[in-house]
């Protein structure tokens, strides 16, 4: 009878036990599936005009530019994920579009044109500004922040530090119409550093200073094509990447430098793939809506 009872003990403990370590290891492969499990996000790319660059000098603190001048690209974004849809950049401003010529500064510097609106391109994909959830700009120079002011339905992503800036009464009198451009955003949500949009790590603004005192970059981790860096303007050009230089009217150049040394060793670790968003090479490679990547 004890016997019986000994074996019925044992019998038991050692059921239990493969139970438990059965229900453990599901539990561990449902945790592990849901980790690895990437949200579907879809990246769409629009044109916010071009930027012919007349003086191409300004992008390098030595002379190796003397004399030339290039085309760039001004590309902005649309993120479309499960929580939520981020617009990254604002191209140039939507008064140059009726233009019938390109506008040239007063200074000769930039002559600068935008074919069409953020609402009329935002058609092509089937959205409206409304579907906006959030806005995020890479920085606050003209060419990244031209519909901005369209976005108010959105809430604004903006670096502190950024919005310290754009805000400063040395800012707004040297550069009312960058400016103007925020100045009636009412929603808005100020962030310090790396900023996870969605809480998921698939789409993280990245804090990258010195171009301007709360440049950032976006990181996307993609579901098919991987993951992918948008550069905003720690790089204009490709040579400018590898060879590390920076413009003449960065904020801080140790800080741009700093970022630079950053921005590799996070390329690096991720695998991402970059796109610098003026190279007009990278902006014809991408996919334009209604097509996307994801």
């Amino acid at each position: 009878m004890k016997v019986f009872t000994y074996f019925t003990l044992w019998a038991i403990l050692l059921l239990s036990l493969f139970t438990a370590c059965k229900m453990n290891a599901e539990k561990n492969s449902e945790v592990a599936q849901v980790i690895q499990e990437k949200p579907e996000i879809r990246l769409y790319t629009f044109d916010g005009g071009t930027v012919q660059v007349n003086s191409l000098e300004l992008f390098s603190q030595d002379s190796v530019y003397k004399g030339k001048s290039k085309e760039f690209a001004d590309a902005f974004y649309v993120i479309q994920h499960p929580k939520g849809t981020l617009m990254w950049d604002a191209g140039l401003p939507e008064a140059l579009v009726p233009m019938e010529e390109p506008y040239t500064s007063p200074d000769g510097n930039f002559t600068v044109s935008r074919a069409d609106s953020v609402q009329n391109q935002l058609s092509k994909a089937g959205m409206t500004l409304e579907d906006i959830d959030f806005l995020a700009l890479s920085h606050t120079h003209f060419d990244h922040s031209g519909h901005a002011a369209r976005m108010g339905k959105s809430t604004w992503l903006v670096q502190k530090a950024e919005y310290d800036f754009i805000t400063s009464p040395e800012v707004r009198k040297s550069y009312p119409n960058e400016y103007n451009a925020i100045k009636d955003i009412k929603n808005l949500k100020k962030i310090d550093g790396d900023y996870d949009v969605f809480g998921d790590g698939s789409v993280v603004i990245k804090l990258m200073p010195g171009h301007t005192p709360g440049h950032s970059v976006l990181y996307l981790d993609l579901k098919e094509h991987g993951p992918v860096l948008l550069t905003g303007d720690l790089y204009h050009l490709y040579a400018n990447r590898k060879n590390k230089r920076v413009p003449i009217f960065n904020y801080d150049v140790k800080q741009t430098l700093e970022s630079m040394d950053r921005f590799e060793k996070f390329a690096e670790q991720t695998g991402a793939e970059v796109y610098l968003q003026h190279q007009k090479e990278d902006f014809e490679k991408m996919p334009k809506a209604p097509n996307f990547l994801n």
